[in-house]
């Protein structure tokens, strides 16, 4: 049924009108008292089998929205309601910014992809952090906060921008993300370098700890599928060197060549990053490297890619503790948390591995 609503009415629309227009639908379902009940029931059943401990939180299951959908933490009880075990909001910057100048959204339907130059469009931290504060949550998944750097902000003041995030938003996130990989931020990316990214971690850590003394918040970077593997390599190791919490692997792609995508030239040659299914292969392939690199010592998060159940096994067998979707719910619509926790369920019980903790990263250590 989705599909065909999807090609009569949704693929007609501006991309970016088409997410604000079903964005509102479902938050306005949310309001509502008997329907969100009936539609929690309905999209988001839980499986005992599925629950999930990591980053030191419980959740219901291991699969959650990716940044970039609620960017500014206006429907979470909506995505909770259609099934998402936490929901990461942002990306978060200092100050509020507009980002990028429309058309920035682009769908590759024939690739199952879509290229975002979106430019952390946002209401600021500070907005942000006040929405956060005064929400009354109706559903209470886990929710993590994105955060990144304003454009107009100079490399040299990042750290500055990202701490002033961090104080303003760590109260209220049940784990925090340092967002240095997204391509549509100019400069963005650099901080990836260890020599840059050792001294962002440490401020934000600093700043998270100084403002949330009752608890630790967690603390995750989320790097670009486009980092050589020896960067990869030198992120994990950081990560552990600093006693990060976790990783979030991967960011959009600005690769193009390789990825056998069959959509108009025109719109493959859009500028921005392209997720969806093409980076399916490379992410999973970061992931199994993370993994083979930091063992159990830090929480690895998969994403990109990842378009139904099978493709979450094949992340939590490669070292994923949580996975994330996005672009796929796009294609897929509102049924698509339920099948992915019915899937995971189904291939939980026909596995060799007692619960869900004990698949996580198997078929790495197989081939160690």
């Amino acid at each position: 049924m989705y599909k065909i609503f999807f090609r009569l009415v949704f693929k007609r629309l501006d991309p970016e009108q088409a997410h604000h227009l079903a964005f509102r639908w479902i938050r306005l379902a949310a309001r509502v008292p008997v329907l969100r009940t009936f539609l929690a029931a309905a999209l988001a059943p839980r499986y005992r089998e599925l629950r999930t401990e990591a980053l030191g939180l419980r959740m219901h299951g291991p699969f959650g929205l990716a940044a970039g959908f609620d960017k500014n933490a206006v429907g979470i009880d909506g995505m909770a309601m259609l099934g998402f075990d936490h929901v990461e909001i942002g990306t978060v910057t200092g100050e509020p910014q507009p980002g990028n100048p429309k058309q920035r959204l682009f769908r590759l339907v024939e690739d199952r992809a879509l290229i975002n130059r979106m430019g952390f469009n946002n209401d600021g931290s500070l907005r942000v952090a006040a929405r956060l504060a005064s929400r009354t949550p109706v559903f209470k998944p886990v929710v993590g906060v994105n955060i990144g750097k304003t454009k107009v902000v100079s490399e040299e003041e990042a750290v500055a921008d990202y701490v002033k995030s961090a104080e303003r938003l760590a109260l209220y996130a049940d784990y925090l993300v340092v967002n240095v990989s997204s391509p549509n931020t100019p400069g963005l990316r650099n901080l990836q370098a260890t020599e840059a990214l050792r001294p962002l971690l440490s401020a934000v850590r600093e700043a998270a700890d100084r403002t949330v003394s009752a608890r630790r918040v967690p603390l995750l970077v989320k790097i670009a599928p486009d980092l050589a593997d020896e960067d990869v390599d030198a992120v994990a190791d950081l990560a552990v060197e600093l006693g990060l919490d976790g990783i979030i692997a991967t960011n959009t792609t600005i690769a193009r060549e390789g990825l056998g995508l069959k959509s108009d030239p025109s719109l493959v040659k859009e500028t921005g990053g392209l997720s969806g299914a093409p980076l399916k292969d490379r992410s999973l392939e970061v992931l199994r490297r993370l993994y083979a690199r930091v063992g159990d010592r830090i929480t690895l998060v998969g994403v990109g890619g990842i378009e139904n159940a099978e493709d979450a096994w094949q992340r939590i067998l490669a070292g994923a503790t949580l996975v994330q979707g996005y672009s796929a719910f796009i294609y897929e619509g509102p049924f698509w948390g339920r099948a992915i926790h019915k899937g995971l369920a189904a291939r939980l019980a026909t596995s060799p591995y007692a619960t869900l903790a004990d698949a996580v990263g198997a078929d790495v250590r197989k081939t160690a």
